[in-house]
């Protein structure tokens, strides 16, 4: 599969996330054509199954969104992937990422890629019902690498 066009990475990122909210078709074409901006995808034939959008600043590497379609999640998609994209950053000391302080599924994942918690943005992202959700502010020495597991803090 070529790079995935806009649309087909806002479709994706509409079937992962409602809250924070999907981005749109044009957002992610203005991140393809930003040269700091690394796409790292997985498909299935011409079906994208996964992708991560990385952005390099210097030495600072930043997820920007991570997603993986429902039919994949579970099968190690997401680490081998993120793997991958830290990979092609050599330049990069560490990464770094917000989630959702009730999305457990990826804290694991990123504290078995070493992410630590350094910050907290209290009632960051908020549901279309007007609930909010902390985001908490992760980071991790590069190139990424798979971790013995740690336990996460009970919420």
């Amino acid at each position: 599969m070529t790079t995935p066009d806009p649309k087909a990475l806002a479709r994706l990122h509409a079937q992962c996330f409602q809250t924070p909210r999907p981005w749109s078709e044009a957002e992610f074409a203005g991140f393809l054509r930003d040269p700091a901006c690394l796409l790292q995808v997985r498909s299935d034939g011409d079906a994208l199954q996964c992708f991560a959008l990385f952005r390099q600043v210097l030495e600072e590497a930043e997820l920007l969104t991570l997603a993986v379609a429902p039919s994949a999640q579970g099968q190690g998609i997401a680490r081998d992937l993120l793997l991958a994209g830290s990979a092609r950053m050599p330049d990069a000391v560490h990464c770094i990422l917000e989630v959702a302080r009730d999305n457990l599924a990826a804290r694991a994942l990123y504290a078995r890629l070493g992410f630590f918690e350094t910050g907290c943005r209290p009632r960051y992202y908020r549901a279309d019902d007007g609930t909010t959700t902390d985001a908490l502010i992760l980071r991790a020495a590069m190139p990424l690498r798979v971790t013995p597991a740690r336990m996460l803090a009970q919420d």
